[in-house]
């Protein structure tokens, strides 16, 4: 398949693209709102001549925020858009950025040429970012055109993505042959690049800014001021975080087989997709004394679960917690960062779906920082020894912050490429 199939394709394709932003929409329905923008039309107002950066959803724009406050403060003369695909993604975006005049959001139109094209000539950027592996051949096509350099951050590319991507040569080998910067987190991942048509020239192992994370100082006070109002600071708290559907189930089974040995253990659970918050509450109201967090309602006694539905808070919601299971695991959906609890030196649970994260995971397990569980015994019997020997608690939380200490750079060596390009 080459681009100009592909393109027609994908015009073929937009009653589906509606269908699908229709049916989103029932659950969530901001999915309803701002579709012009998903097509180039009734843009916002912005300034031109600035960076532009990709970030698909939440969680590449969390990856990215860091970066994008360092592009900030080094070229202070600049404007910078973010584009998401998701409204949680542009939730995240603003919060992360509401007292920054600079930064400017939208969403990223479909990758149609016209659409990108009146994108580009919108914002008019010197350099295009994309976070991970979000590729788009025709908005990379129409940055070329006009010369303006596109670069890959934090680059990840799986064995079966790769796979995937060479069965359609005539499309990804000129689009990734367009590219000026590849910064990718391992030398295999680089080698899958260059294969599949990427200059040699232009990939370079950075690693993951992930470990570059930075955590408020005033954060961890903060959690443990809250959990002292909540006169929480003796019972057993830990957190399942970014779950999906069908791992709620497994979750609260394991919290009731806890609560049979730790009466008074609470169980923070945030589920990744705001749409289904209120299906979860329902789901943990049925069986445990529930309080939501959006309610501003203290903790009591005999509170069993806490329910996250809030945005933007999982990192303080993290610093609540003594143990922390990340979702996205339990499930085939690939995992979610297993950095952040880490870098508050928290012991890490997974369940044995990695395969987004498999470096990352790596590193932690090898390291001491991370077990993976199975099922509802696995992860209840986990939780468990970790509660009744803090000391094993403790020695994960402290490797992992090793792990995290050992990987920083890759913002640096990221933003020196960067450099290079404006």
């Amino acid at each position: 398949m080459n681009r100009t199939l592909y393109t027609l394709l994908f015009h073929l394709g937009l009653p589906l693209v509606a269908l699908r932003l229709f049916l989103r929409s029932r659950k969530a329905p901001a999915y309803a709102k701002r579709i012009g923008e998903r097509f180039a039309m009734n843009l916002p107002a912005m300034r031109q001549g600035g960076i532009w950066v990709h970030a698909v959803s939440v969680g590449e724009s969390i990856a990215a925020a860091p970066m994008i406050r360092a592009l900030l403060q080094a070229y202070p003369q600049l404007p910078i858009t973010i584009t998401c695909m998701t409204p949680t993604g542009s939730e995240r975006v603003r919060a992360m950025f509401a007292d920054e005049p600079r930064v400017q959001h939208c969403y990223l139109p479909y990758d149609l040429p016209w659409a990108a094209g009146r994108f580009l000539d919108h914002v008019q950027p010197k350099l295009a970012v994309i976070m991970e592996t979000e590729l788009w051949p025709n908005h990379i096509h129409q940055c070329a055109k006009r010369g303006i350099a596109v670069a890959l951050a934090n680059a990840r590319l799986s064995e079966r993505s790769a796979r995937g991507y060479a069965r359609f040569a005539g499309l990804t080998r000129p689009m990734l042959a367009e590219m000026s910067l590849i910064a990718v987190q391992t030398e295999a991942e680089a080698e899958r690049f260059r294969q599949l048509g990427a200059r040699a020239e232009c990939v370079q192992v950075t690693g993951s800014i992930k470990f570059d994370l930075r955590i408020d100082e005033q954060l961890l006070p903060r959690a443990r001021a809250l959990r002292e109002q909540w006169q929480a600071g003796q019972r057993p708290v830990w957190i399942a975080a970014s779950t999906h559907e069908g791992e709620d189930e497994v979750i609260l089974a394991a919290h009731r087989q806890l609560l049979e040995h730790h009466a008074d253990a609470l169980l923070i659970l945030v589920p990744r997709h705001p749409e289904r918050f209120n299906a979860v509450f329902e789901l943990c109201a049925a069986q445990f004394p529930t309080i939501r967090r959006s309610s501003a309602e203290p903790v009591a006694a005999d509170t069993a679960v806490l329910l996250g539905d809030t945005m933007g808070e999982l990192l303080f919601l993290y610093a609540l917690a003594d143990i922390v299971f990340v979702g996205g695991s339990l499930v085939p959906n690939g995992g979610h960062n297993l950095l952040e609890p880490a870098a508050l030196s928290l012991p890490v649970i997974s369940g044995p779906h990695l395969f987004n994260f498999l470096e990352i995971a790596a590193l932690l397990r090898d390291a001491g920082a991370l077990q993976e569980v199975d099922d509802t015994q696995g992860l209840a019997a986990e939780i468990r020894r970790l509660i009744e020997l803090p000391q094993d608690a403790r020695r994960m939380g402290e490797a992992g912050r090793a792990v995290m200490k050992a990987n920083q750079g890759a913002l640096q060596r990221l933003l020196e490429g960067l450099g290079r390009l404006l």
